[in-house]
C-alpha cells in the first residue's frame, strides 16, 4: 500500500510544489540525494572514492515538456562532466531521456544526449542511459541503439520485474552492445507488463545475471552491473561468480547512494568493484518519493534521523 501511494504521490505537481516549500524535507532528501550542486555531489564522490568505491553522477531531472527545457539539461551535464574532470574523481554520469526532450522531440534527443556522450568522451568516462517506465521502454532502447551506432562509452539501464526483459537482454547481447545496469525496478507497473510478485522479479534477475555474466554472453562483449540492495540477490552473485571462476572486476555490483552502506563497504573491502549512483540537483522530489515507494522502512529510518539532536 505504501509503495503504491509513494508512486502515486511521486506523480502529482502539486504535491512536489507542497513538499519542495518545506525546509524539512530538503534535510530528509540528503539521506538519499547528495546536495542541489555539482560541487556538494562531487565531494560526496570524492569520500566514496577514499573507500574504493566508485560513483555515477545524476543531475536529477525527468518529464521536460519544452526543447529549451532539454537543452538546458544538456548544458548542465556538460558543466557536470568538466568538474568530474577538474577534480579528477573516478565517476560515470547517468541521465534520463525524458530530461533531453524525449517526449518534445525523438530528433533533439538525440542530438543533445549524442553531446553528453561525446564530451564524456573527451573527459574519458562513460554515460548510463537510465530506463524509466514502461511506455518509454521501446524508445529508450531505440535511442541506446542509436547511440551505440557511433559510441563505445555509453550503458543502458534494463529492469528485471518487466516480461519483455529477458528478450531484451538476449537480443542486446546478440548485437554485441550489452553494457547494462540490471535493476529490479521502482516504477509502478500493471500486472499486463510486469511481474506482481517480488518472488518472480527476484527469479528472473538471478536468471538475467546468470545468463550475462555466462560465456556466451562475455564472449559478445557483455559487462554486468549488478544494481542491487537485496542480501539474496549479492550472494546469488557472488556464488556464481565462484563457481564459474568468473574475476572480480569483470562486473561490478551498484547501490544507490544513501543505502546499505555497510554492505557497499564490505563488497569494495572484499575486492569487487563496487559503484554507487550518486544524484543531486533541486528536482530530487520524484527521485526521493520513489526511494521511500521501495522499502517502507525508508520512512521510518528519515523520520527517526530527523528528531535525533
Amino acid at each position: 500500500m505504501l509503495r503504491v501511494l509513494f508512486i502515486y504521490l511521486s506523480k502529482l505537481h502539486w504535491m512536489r510544489n507542497l513538499i519542495l516549500k518545506l525546509g524539512f524535507t530538503r534535510k530528509a532528501s540528503r539521506r538519499f540525494v547528495a546536495g542541489e550542486t555539482a560541487p556538494e555531489a562531487v565531494e560526496v564522490v570524492r569520500q566514496l572514492n577514499r573507500q574504493n568505491i566508485l560513483a555515477t553522477l545524476d543531475h536529477l531531472g525527468e518529464d521536460v515538456h519544452t526543447e529549451a527545457d532539454a537543452r538546458g539539461a544538456r548544458d548542465d551535464y556538460v558543466h557536470l562532466l568538466d568538474f568530474i574532470h577538474q577534480s579528477g574523481v573516478q565517476s560515470h554520469v547517468s541521465l534520463k531521456l525524458t530530461q533531453f526532450g524525449l517526449d518534445v522531440s525523438g530528433d533533439v534527443c538525440r542530438e543533445l544526449v549524442a553531446s553528453v556522450i561525446e564530451k564524456a568522451a573527451q573527459v574519458g568516462t562513460f554515460v548510463r542511459i537510465d530506463m524509466e517506465g514502461a511506455p518509454h521502454t521501446e524508445r529508450t532502447l531505440a535511442v541506446y541503439r542509436d547511440m551505440r551506432k557511433t559510441y563505445s562509452n555509453v550503458g543502458i539501464v534494463i529492469q528485471a520485474y518487466l516480461y519483455r526483459t529477458e528478450d531484451d537482454v538476449k537480443r542486446l547481447v546478440r548485437e554485441g552492445i550489452a553494457h547494462v545496469r540490471l535493476c529490479k525496478g521502482a516504477y509502478k507497473e500493471p500486472a499486463s507488463v510486469a511481474f506482481p510478485r517480488k518472488a518472480d522479479v527476484d527469479a528472473n534477475m538471478v536468471r538475467l545475471m546468470q545468463f550475462m555474466l555466462g560465456d556466451e554472453a562475455r564472449v559478445r562483449g557483455a559487462h554486468l552491473a549488478m544494481a542491487t540492495h537485496d542480501v539474496k540477490m549479492v550472494e546469488a552473485t557472488k556464488t556464481f561468480v565462484a563457481e564459474h571462476n568468473i574475476s572480480k572486476d569483470s562486473f561490478e555490483f551498484q547501490m544507490l547512494y544513501g543505502i546499505r552502506r555497510d554492505l557497499q563497504q564490505q563488497l569494495a573491502v572484499e575486492g569487487y568493484k563496487m559503484r554507487v549512483y550518486v544524484p543531486y540537483g533541486n528536482e530530487w522530489y520524484p527521485y526521493f518519493m520513489r526511494r521511500l515507494a521501495e522499502r517502507p522502512a525508508n520512512v521510518w529510518f528519515i523520520l527517526s534521523n530527523f528528531f535525533r539532536p
